[in-house]
């Protein structure tokens, strides 16, 4: 249940915090196009908006790929055991 908790927890964060602003577009899209054409002209305070906007993004990367493991981990244990 706890780990049920956790996955709505982070997509709960990245649907508010992590998509905002709305409109026009979501500003982490913004910032990564920024950051894919180069970076030229970012400040200090663009890239802690870069980390802020994108921290729930990597949360949930993090997450998914933690589960994926632990799936292969758990399967690969079943086979030796047969």
């Amino acid at each position: 249940m706890k780990s049920n908790e956790n996955i709505r927890m982070i997509i709960i964060a990245c649907m508010t915090l992590g998509l905002a602003p709305f409109f026009p577009e979501p500003h982490i899209l913004g910032k990564l196009r920024w950051v894919a054409g180069g970076a030229h002209g970012m400040k200090l305070i663009d890239w802690g908006d870069f980390l802020l906007h994108g921290f729930p993004w990597f949360l949930l990367i993090v997450y998914l790929l933690k589960m994926v493991y632990n799936k292969i981990q758990n399967n690969s244990t079943v086979v030796k055991n047969n």
